[in-house]
């Protein structure tokens, strides 16, 4: 947890940094396929430092962590296609089969944008979704549009709650986010729901 605390300290001093944008687009990007610390931090610390540009840099975090996903999408893809892989996987995870495989591709197949929709802009891991995207080989377009319309919807709205609210906002984010997120997803796939039982 040391590491990790480190690590948030580190991406929170770039908001003092006149290199504070470039840092938030290197870091959003990164954490799309590695990086632990999530880009909401520098986000939030330079939109409070600089409300003004708040949607700009919603903007900035946004493209990096898209251009991150198409690379998180990329190891998951070629990694899976290296002779021996695959085999090591089936070999070492307990339960896990060519039949397991082709399930889970399965779903992936028939949910790909709800996955990907939801660990965009959920709290988990968005490192998880866009290599094994990759790795099931879903739907390269479909995979795009979730991941613009997840890590949009999720950036700007915090970039537009801090320029319309600063600070206090902050600190309700801060100590709600996990629960907002999780509503504002429930909310957003009930309303899709509602909508394909009325057509």
């Amino acid at each position: 947890m040391r590491i990790i605390r480190r690590l948030y300290d580190w991406v929170l001093g770039w908001s003092k940094s006149r290199w504070g944008a470039v840092a938030l687009f290197c870091i959003a990007f990164a954490e799309s396929s590695f990086f632990p610390v999530p880009p909401d931090v520098l986000l939030i610390a330079l939109c409070l430092g600089l409300s003004a540009r708040s949607l700009r840099y919603a903007a900035i975090c946004t493209a990096g962590s898209l251009l991150g996903a198409i690379l998180g999408y990329g190891i998951g893809h070629y990694l899976w296609q290296t002779p021996g892989v695959a085999d090591f996987f089936f070999d070492v995870i307990p339960g896990f089969s060519h039949e397991s495989y082709r399930t889970i591709s399965g779903l992936y197949d028939k949910y790909n944008f709800w996955v990907v929709f939801t660990m965009g802009f959920t709290p988990l891991p968005y490192k998880v979704a866009t290599i094994t995207a990759g790795i099931f080989n879903i739907n390269f377009v479909m995979f795009l549009l979730a991941s613009t319309v997840s890590r949009g919807a999720r950036f700007f709205l915090i970039a537009w709650l801090i320029w319309r609210f600063g600070q206090p906002v902050k600190t309700f984010i801060d100590k709600y986010f996990n629960w907002l997120a999780l509503a504002f997803t429930v909310l957003l796939v009930g309303s899709f729901l509602l909508i394909g039982c009325l057509l």
